[in-house]
């Protein structure tokens, strides 16, 4: 299993280049005085979202990352070359928290392709010592140390970015459903959590292939799942920055003798909700489209049944067949409907503590050095 969604790595920038301690000395040129150059900044860490990437499984393998140090300065005035930055891509969506003895602290979310974020700032380079000759200092003996590049360790946390997020119990049928309107083919077999890791898929409308709906789909939840108990609860977060939800219900777990004005048909769709509300209250008040898939399993009368029970009980209830494709077009029609009426939600900031940074400029450190 490669999808990786969370990991911990070390960034580390270069440091600056020494100054140079040197004095011009040539033939008819008496008194030439001090021609230190100057050392190179230290190349810095650059972090860009990338829609390349899917997880973040490299970043298991490679736990830290550095950037090259500033070349010291030579006579003559020569300056040391910068050190490259060193560039690291992340998938779009991923949020980048600080890691520090106190806590942690979030640094950036690269919610949008191509962001940048300069994650750890190159050391600057020193000054040779032609910069501290004065009318009183006309040969100074000493240079400026190049300064240490940031290096900070940091918590990696992918949350995908999709439109529509499914939610379900096991074997409710999530994994057919997003194979018969995108191109992902997720595991389908009969019994509960095929799903181990999430699934994206993406709608293509016909009439405009431009417009694109992504869903996800997270491994089925069960009671208890706020608490730890299954898997969906680990890849909940995955659906936090969706649009809407799309809450799917096997008719087999609708039971047609619960007596009128009783939520008895509808306790799957509960039981899921108040987990949303436990695990997080803004996530379980999230829009939600409800459906109830598998009709193919009932005869119609009792589907019929069921749709009267879900206007007597006041709810908007989908009924469809992902497997024959019975209903399926009402709900794609509803989801591109809502997709279009409905803002992109901010991903949750979870943090274990908060700590206010306070960025000190380092002291200039001089070299001392005979003639």
């Amino acid at each position: 299993m490669r999808f990786v969604d969370e990991a911990t790595i070390t960034v580390r920038a270069g440091n600056g280049g020494n100054g140079c301690v040197s004095f011009r000395r040539e033939k008819f040129v008496p008194r030439g005085g001090p021609d230190g150059g100057d050392g190179g900044d230290g190349g810095s860490v650059i972090l860009r979202a990338s829609s390349r990437l899917l997880s973040l499984y490299d970043f298991r393998l490679q736990r830290t990352y550095e950037a090259p140090n500033g070349q010291g300065g030579m006579g003559s005035q020569c300056h040391g070359r910068k050190g490259d930055d060193l560039t690291v891509e992340l998938p779009v969506g991923t949020q980048i928290y600080e890691l520090t003895d106190d806590g942690e602290t979030l640094l950036a979310d690269l919610s949008d392709p191509e962001t940048v974020f300069v994650v750890a700032q190159g050391g600057r380079g020193g000054k040779g010592n032609e910069h501290f000759k004065s009318s009183t200092n006309r040969a100074p003996r000493f240079a400026q140390k190049g300064e240490a590049g940031q290096e900070r360790s940091l918590r990696l946390e992918l949350k995908i970015l999709a439109d529509a997020g499914l939610l379900g119990l096991p074997n409710a049928g999530k994994s057919t459903f997003i194979s018969k309107v995108s191109a992902a083919r997720p595991k389908i077999a009969a019994y509960p959590f095929t799903t181990l890791t999430p699934n994206l898929g993406v709608m293509i409308d016909d009439a405009d292939p431009e417009q694109r709906l992504v869903i996800a789909d997270i491994p089925g939840l069960i009671e208890g799942a706020h608490a730890g108990q299954g898997l969906g609860h680990r890849f909940l977060k995955h659906v936090e920055r969706t649009r809407f939800l799309v809450h799917i219900l096997s008719v087999e777990d609708v039971s047609l003798e619960s007596p009128a004005g009783s939520d008895g048909p509808w306790s799957g769709f509960d039981l899921i909700n108040e987990e949303l509300v436990r695990f997080d209250a803004d996530l379980g008040g999230r829009v939600q489209l409800q459906v109830v898939n598998k009709i193919d399993l009932r005869t119609p009368e009792e589907v019929q049944a069921l749709r009267e029970r879900a206007a007597a009980d006041g709810r908007t209830v989908f009924f469809m067949s992902a497997l024959t494709g019975e209903g399926l077009e009402d709900v794609v029609a509803e989801m591109w409907r809502m997709r279009d009426a409905l803002d992109t939600h901010e991903a949750l900031v979870r943090l274990r503590e908060t700590e206010e940074f306070d960025e000190e400029e380092s002291d200039i450190e001089v070299i001392w050095v005979r003639e």
